[in-house]
């Protein structure tokens, strides 16, 4: 069974990967629209900015991540002088490596939702005398919600199974930032092989049935917005 340590790590993790999901899909929303309707020559810059957690090795984002996040980085330095605490190896900063690392998990699939829509329904709402925020309320939302969905649940999925990133800007600190698959390698680590194994059977579970949510919203809709 799962050890008071074990439940803490997990439940770390599940707190973890709802608040890193939450701001992905409120700072993710604007960046997906963009991408979807703007004609810019050079959007494929910022797609590939976007898509680049996808191939880049969790270790070297983390290493990255880790230097500036450090006191004697530029955002740790200024985070440690407002808030008197480093951003490296805090849990503050496991939230802003899931949000960078988990980012195409939630951009992509609303990028794909937003496409989906076309045109037509915003010319038809603009003729109705419909404001842009309108619009984006009463016809883009409503449309895209099977995106939305899919989005947060890949998003959150994906945070669920990070370790390199975490591991790195993070470390191992019981209760702050010991997450799940951490303490699956301490375990593995120290042959504590049972431990590890309902650690680890839990977290499939879990993945499996948000998989499955995924794939049950993608049918109802008939869409497609999971492709990343």
């Amino acid at each position: 069974m799962l050890s008071t340590a074990d439940l803490t790590a997990l439940l770390l993790t599940l707190k973890l990967a709802a608040i890193s999901t939450l701001i992905l899909l409120i700072l993710g929303t604007p960046v997906a629209w963009w991408l979807a309707k703007s004609r810019w020559r050079f959007k494929f810059v910022v797609e590939a900015a976007v898509a680049l957690p996808l191939v880049l090795p969790p270790t070297v984002l983390g290493f990255y991540l880790l230097l500036v996040f450090s006191p004697a980085g530029s955002i740790g330095g200024a985070y440690t002088a407002l808030f008197g605490q480093s951003l490296a190896f805090s849990f503050s900063g496991l939230v802003i490596g899931s949000v960078i690392y988990s980012m195409p998990f939630v951009i992509q699939p609303l990028q794909n939702a937003f496409s989906s829509i076309g045109q037509r329904p915003l010319e038809v709402a603009a003729t109705l005398g419909a404001s842009r925020w309108d619009t984006f309320i009463s016809i883009v939302l409503p449309l895209a919600k099977p995106g939305f969905l899919s989005a947060g649940i890949l998003g959150f999925a994906h945070t669920l199974g990070e370790f390199g990133v975490v591991m790195i800007i993070g470390g191992n600190i019981p209760g702050e930032t010991q997450v799940a698959s951490i303490a699956i390698y301490e375990h593995v680590e120290s042959m504590q092989i049972a431990q590890a194994h309902w650690l680890a059977v839990t977290l499939l579970v879990i993945s499996f049935v948000l998989l499955m949510l995924v794939y049950a919203v993608n049918r109802r809709s008939g869409s497609n917005v999971m492709r990343v």
